[in-house]
């Protein structure tokens, strides 16, 4: 009996895994993946490639206007950033001005962010939560109390959760602006190797400074909160039982 519930349990922490993790799969890895599937495989155009991948965060983004009456806000996100691509790709002749413009995926998804953190509704939650609740039902169902606002540490939460957005967000703005003026004030063969390597520090720093300001944090007060809401449940089994 226990085997089969271990069994059960295990089955539904995957299942929570990849439900969780579907948005990042749809809306990031699939554009993403294409993208570069389109280039290498097929050799087609930047422009080509790009058109290509955007169908996917086209299709979510329409769909979710359409039936749920809000915008998917990853999916249009991947979709500005290709438009912005395709637009950037005509650009041409200057090389410093191509080394100018990938900044412009940068800053378009560091304002989309900060936008959506003054909005209300944090875009890198969907990313985080996967790390956080680990499959787990119990983490899960207590992310959902802490975010609902209906747990005793929810603004603590919201606070944190807002955090982490932000700091992506001026993250990756502040790489583009240091990508752009580093185009036009570094030798190009300098500036070709180092705008890759800006974005590796940038992303580093990124996980870095998140992970102690917010995500560390969050973690904490999802578990408290899951031991919380175990201890309640026990000690109403027990008057249950002594009743």
């Amino acid at each position: 009996m226990t085997k089969t519930t271990n069994t059960g349990s295990r089955n539904r922490q995957r299942v929570g895994v990849v439900e969780n993790l579907r948005p990042l799969i749809v809306d990031v890895a699939v554009p993403l993946g294409s993208y570069y599937f389109f280039r290498g495989a097929f050799g087609m155009s930047t422009f080509a490639a790009l058109a290509w991948s955007s169908v996917v965060p086209a299709v979510r983004t329409v769909w979710s206007v359409a039936r749920e009456r809000r915008v998917n806000g990853l999916a249009a996100l991947i979709l500005a950033v290709n438009v912005v691509g395709l637009a950037l790709s005509f650009v041409a002749g200057d090389p410093r001005l191509m080394l100018a413009k990938d900044g412009a995926v940068s800053s378009t998804v560091g304002i989309g962010i900060l936008v959506s953190v003054a909005l209300g509704r944090p875009m890198m939650t969907a990313g985080l939560k996967p790390f956080l609740v680990k499959g787990d039902t119990a983490r899960e169902a207590a992310w959902e109390r802490l975010a609902a606002g209906s747990a005793v540490r929810s603004a603590e939460f919201l606070r944190k959760e807002r955090v982490f957005s932000l700091i992506w967000g001026v993250v990756l703005v502040v790489e583009c602006v240091v990508r752009v003026v580093g185009a036009y004030t570094i030798p190009v063969d300098t500036m070709v190797w180092l705008s890759s390597l800006l974005l590796v520090v940038a992303i580093t720093l990124g996980m870095v400074v998140c992970g102690a300001a917010a995500a560390e944090p969050m973690a904490c007060l999802i578990t408290d909160e899951a031991q919380r809401r175990e201890a309640g449940q026990e000690r109403e089994r027990q008057l249950v039982g002594a009743a």
